[in-house]
């Protein structure tokens, strides 16, 4: 057995029951860069990026996620389609087989940690068989430093095996694919995919899972913080534009995804950001675009084989192109990710019937209505099995994939914070205006900015409001720097029937979808939602 790098001698793979024959532990950005190129997992690009590609899977498969189910699990994870049973003995069979798989084999260990909080942190172990796959962690959670490091013991192990495959017939999964966290065990098997945004999802569950129990609120979130250490938080699914408006030149970046709100403030779950790179450009996003450099992973970006020239524009493996990154590669990011309280909180959505207003004020029930609703548009290959046209979706709490718990738990713990922080709540609209999809066009980004920073500084305080009559959310009548007729969603149709019938289908989705999962919710949550004839 060969073993390369810094391994902890007291918590070795051997204690899994792993025998691999070489083993790479704690490598750095460039060895693994080195390797990469090497076993010609990916390719150089001209700005020093390493570009990889994920095989037939370019997004999660949320198909194939499942929990083991057991005493600890039985009683706390809301099962259901999003949630799915494995059982203890399931898993085993399957982990045996895996064992078998890597004997002999080649494997990547990287210790590393989720949650900057200290005293919420959480030490992980990530085995991967590819090069690529370790740098990536290594980008996106965060690294002990080197005394840390020669005492790590990891509170969760994560198995990155692609090449794996299961037999739905004997392991219980829905296809060849598996992503399975086991609780118990204190495990997480990824197998029979390459995407590697299954690794930072997988630690978001489990953080989903335990932090409500020492009374912290996970949140799938971006937050930054500006001048008077106003910490700002931005709710929303993939493509809707976290980490897009919380990376901004005026504002010190705190993270770009994932959250936690303790009795302190927020603190990021990560140490790098995970950003959508179609049709990136400097003039729009400029910090994003200069973070990707070297020790950059980049997923299905095409690439020049010749100059080495990046096309963000190019939709050739998939739209949902990504860039993995440490935090400090963005210029102004703060290391660690800590902030205080939020003074405001961002609900973001795409709304691709172009019906939402660009920027509204929300009461506290509207607050909980639209958090429980979690309504946006799912875009282009961010799962498997959605196909070129955004798809309307409701998310609970905006990130449901990855709720371990009842969504109505994670809403109580916010409402409560928003309450006893005084935080003032916004719904931004990043999709579609003057026009569903296909007819009207995304909001610009230049504008959303303004509205969210006029907003954000409280320049809105004192701005006239008026009530959209369907949804009646308080819609400003004037914003700084964005002109006046974007603000009004029905005025920027030049059909207002259309309009008006767009908007009568959206709320009736939104009755229908929060009666249908919270019925027993109170009456002032439910009467915040849109008016429905």
């Amino acid at each position: 057995m060969s073993i390369t790098g810094v391994c902890p001698s007291n918590h070795t793979l051997e204690s899994l029951g792993l025998r691999p024959t070489t083993q790479w532990w704690n490598l750095g950005t460039g060895r693994l860069t080195e390797m990469a190129l090497q076993r010609q997992e990916g390719v150089l690009a001209g700005n020093g990026a390493l570009v990889v590609r994920t095989g037939q899977f370019t997004g999660r498969s949320p198909k194939d996620k499942f929990i083991v189910r057991d005493s600890y699990t039985e009683s706390t994870v809301a099962w259901g389609s999003v949630n799915q049973p494995l059982t203890p003995g399931q898993f085993d069979g399957i982990w045996a087989r895996v064992q078998q798989f890597l004997d002999g084999r080649e494997v990547f260990v990287a210790d590393l940690k989720a949650g900057a909080d200290s005293n919420f942190t959480m030490p992980i172990r990530v085995v991967t068989q590819r090069a690529w796959h370790s740098m990536f962690a290594r980008q996106l959670f965060i690294k002990p430093d080197l005394a840390e490091l020669a005492a790590h013991v990891p509170d969760f192990t994560i198995v990155f095996a692609p090449e794996f495959t299961c037999d739905p017939k004997t392991d219980g999964t829905n296809s060849e694919t598996c992503i399975c966290v086991n609780f118990t065990r204190r495990m997480v098997l990824i197998l029979g995919t390459f995407y590697a945004g299954e690794m930072k999802k997988s630690v978001f569950t489990i953080l989903n899972h335990l932090l409500p129990e020492r009374d912290v609120l996970p949140m799938h979130c971006s937050a930054n913080v500006g001048a008077h250490k106003k910490v700002a938080l931005f709710f929303g699914l993939s493509g809707t534009g976290k980490t897009t408006l919380s990376a901004d030149k005026e504002r010190r970046l705190i993270g770009d995804d994932e959250h936690g709100w303790s009795d302190t403030g927020v603190f990021n779950f990560e140490g790098g950001c995970y950003a959508k790179c179609i049709r990136l450009s400097r003039e729009a996003e400029p910090q994003i675009f200069d973070a990707i450099r070297f020790g950059c992973v980049l997923e299905n970006v095409v690439i020049d084989p010749e100059t080495r020239i990046l096309n963000y524009d190019s939709e050739e493996f998939t739209e949902n192109t990504r860039a993995a990154y440490r935090a400090q590669y963005i210029s102004n990011a703060l290391v660690p990710g800590l902030g205080g309280h939020p003074s405001d909180v961002v609900f973001l959505t795409a709304d691709a019937f172009g019906v939402l207003p660009p920027i509204s004020k929300l009461t506290p029930q509207q607050a909980m209505y639209h958090f429980l609703s979690g309504y946006t548009a799912r875009l282009a290959g961010t799962e498997r099995g959605l196909g070129k046209e955004p798809q309307a979706t409701f998310s609970s709490c905006f990130g449901e994939p990855f709720l371990p718990r009842s969504p109505l738990e994670y809403a109580r713990m916010l409402g409560e914070k928003l309450e006893r922080h005084k935080a003032r709540v916004w719904l931004v609209n990043t999709g579609w205006v003057a026009g569903s999809a296909g007819v009207g066009h995304r909001m610009k980004l230049a504008h959303t900015r303004a509205m969210v920073n006029a907003a954000i500084e409280g320049e809105l305080g004192d701005v006239p409001v008026k009530a959209h009559p369907v949804f009646q959310v308080q819609v400003p009548e004037f914003c700084p720097g964005v002109p006046t007729e974007v603000l009004d969603a029905r005025g920027m149709w030049a059909d207002k029937a259309a309009y008006d019938a767009a908007t009568r289908d959206l709320a009736s989705r939104f009755h229908k979808n929060f009666s249908s999962k919270f019925g027993s919710v109170g009456e002032d949550i439910a009467a915040a939602g849109p008016i429905v004839d």
